[in-house]
């Protein structure tokens, strides 16, 4: 008996949002850098963790649940795309400092 997505609740999205929003912060922290880059890691975690939740749901992996929000396999989608978003957008936009002359 899964949740559908339209059936979250306003708590469980706030929730989520939170939570993706700590992920962000933290990988910031972690990372540093200027302002721009926490907007960036917002975002990627913010798609990453709400792809996550819709993932999860649509093939049945239910990983640390919380209420009606799959929060381990979203956690983890998080994640995912942080680490993929930075190799690939922050990468090309500030440059490789070894070519650099």
């Amino acid at each position: 008996m899964g949740e559908r997505w339209d059936r979250l609740q306003i708590q469980t999205v706030i929730f989520g949002f939170l939570l993706a929003s700590l992920y962000g912060a933290l990988f910031h922290f972690w990372k540093g850098g200027k302002p721009w880059r926490l907007l960036v890691f917002l975002f990627f975690a913010w798609i990453g963790f709400w792809a996550g939740q819709l993932l999860g749901q649509k093939i049945g992996l239910v990983f640390i649940k919380v209420g009606s929000l799959n929060v381990g396999f979203a956690s983890l989608m998080s994640l995912l795309a942080l680490a993929i978003g930075t190799w690939l957008i922050l990468g090309r936009l500030e440059g490789n400092p070894e070519r650099k002359s």
